[in-house]
């Protein structure tokens, strides 16, 4: 934020108020409004008759915006995209727009507004304000199913670049993405190492949108779809599998259980590729601990250190083989089927 005043007090209050600025990012994904601005520069009233919007209040929103760096106001009260605001834009290379608009969903929010009783209890907050656990309540909900399935895969994107330049992948020949969503992932895998095949398995109601991702990125002919629980089978036969953001998601008995049907399915000798965040030292790191207040809140799950990973894996019959950073915040896991 563009505020001078570094005092504590008033350092401490902007982040108390951070979820305002999250919401009003937000709405501006909702709206459209950075592919709205990205040919040249509009004013508010342009934009409200453009979006549907009250052009004052969407004026009050944007001037916002501007003050937080993710758009900037020009004299003349015309508004522009700023490097921040060009992640909003549906076609950014790196995308938050999918990220914006289901993170600001009113039940995930409403999970969040449960902290407390997550701190005070241990329990999953999703599960005491709904009832049930998100993926249940979003496979009721088609519209918020694919919210979080647009949200999934441009995630994909945003870490696939370091992924596949931090690790070699060219070495599997047969590459099972558990859990795999639309299959942007192994999509993006396929592209760079032509002698590779792939499998997307995850829920049916979730494969069933895959096809269209990986004919999109020409590797239909090399990539089978299957649905299924990866509580009770996976696909076999494969030389890697991959588990991208499914074992935080989940405590322990539950991750090692993922990871015990994993290693049925698979020979020994196999790879398993856990990618995941590092939950890093004390006093660092803090998308990893507030991804970790994530996990306990909406799915019920953690993030883990190396030492916990480790533990994990073995657990499970692997050799742990040790983590792989990369630029983007999450590395991979590596272990090898015992």
């Amino acid at each position: 934020m563009t505020n001078g005043d570094t005092r504590p007090a008033l350092a401490l209050r902007r982040l108390v108020n951070g979820y305002q600025v999250s919401r009003a990012i937000q709405v501006a994904a909702v709206l459209g409004i950075a592919d709205r601005l990205c040919e040249e520069p509009r004013s508010a009233a342009e934009l409200a008759v453009q979006v549907g919007a009250d052009s004052d209040a969407l004026y009050r929103l944007l001037r916002a915006l501007s003050s937080v760096d993710v758009l900037q106001e020009e004299p003349d009260h015309r508004f522009r995209l700023t490097e921040l605001g060009e992640c909003l834009r549906s076609d950014a290379p790196e995308p938050n727009a999918d990220w914006a608009i289901f993170v600001g969903q009113p039940y995930h929010w409403q999970a969040w507004g449960d902290l407390l009783h997550s701190i005070e209890t241990g329990e999953n907050a999703f599960q005491h304000v709904h009832g049930t656990d998100p993926w249940t309540f979003r496979s009721q909900r088609p519209e918020l199913s694919s919210a979080f399935d647009r949200a999934m895969a441009a995630n994909a994107r945003l870490t696939s670049s370091s992924l596949l330049s931090g690790f070699d992948f060219s070495r599997f020949d047969a590459i099972v993405d558990v859990g795999g969503g639309n299959g942007a992932l192994l999509a993006a895998i396929l592209q760079s190492h032509s002698q590779s095949r792939g499998i997307v398995f995850d829920q049916p109601h979730v494969v069933a949108h895959a096809g269209q991702v990986l004919d999109s990125a020409g590797v239909a002919e090399r990539c089978e779809i299957v649905g299924g629980s990866f509580f009770e089978s996976v696909p076999a036969g494969g030389s890697a599998y991959l588990l991208k953001s499914i074992i935080h998601d989940w405590e322990d008995a539950e991750a090692g259980a993922i990871l015990a049907t994993c290693r049925r399915a698979m020979d020994s000798g196999a790879a398993l590729l856990v990618i995941e965040r590092d939950l890093g030292n004390p006093n660092s790191d803090p998308d990893a601990k507030f991804s970790d207040l994530n996990m306990l809140v909406n799915p019920g799950g953690r993030e883990r250190s190396e030492a916990e990973y480790r533990v994990l894996l073995e657990a499970a019959g692997f050799r742990f083989i040790g983590f792989t950073p990369t630029g983007s915040g999450i590395g991979v896991f590596e272990g090898i089927a015992a």
